[in-house]
């Protein structure tokens, strides 16, 4: 249990540190839609980082390829997420949240319920 936190919480630094490096090398002008491009690194990135988490901690299960599918396919919606003008809102209301990281969560979380 204590190995899948630090897993979670490596994912999430990592990819909070390596996803503008890595759109900075992707140039492409998506007109406002960057967060869809964000939510294919984020969901990337995390598979990524638990497949060496998998190596590295002990009582981490390795992840499968539809466990990449799945982060994709969350960090996607919550990315979508940011389109609807009353979920933003309620959401500010509770935890104030940049949209930037709406995918990233959606990632993490695809991540940990596919596990």
């Amino acid at each position: 249990m204590l190995a899948r936190l630090v897993l979670i919480l490596i994912q999430v630094g990592l990819a909070i540190w390596l996803a503008p490096k890595i759109k900075g090398y992707i140039n492409v002008d998506l007109q406002g839609f960057d967060i869809f491009l964000y939510a294919a690194i984020f969901g990337l990135l995390v598979w990524l980082v638990g497949i060496v988490g998998h190596l590295i901690l002990k009582d981490v299960a390795q992840p499968t390829p539809s466990t990449l599918v799945v982060a994709l396919v969350t960090a996607a919606a919550f990315a979508g997420l940011t389109f609807i003008p009353d979920v933003m809102e309620a959401v500010q209301r509770v935890v104030k949240l940049d949209t930037y990281y709406y995918p990233l969560v959606g990632a993490v979380l695809g991540y940990a319920v596919k596990k």
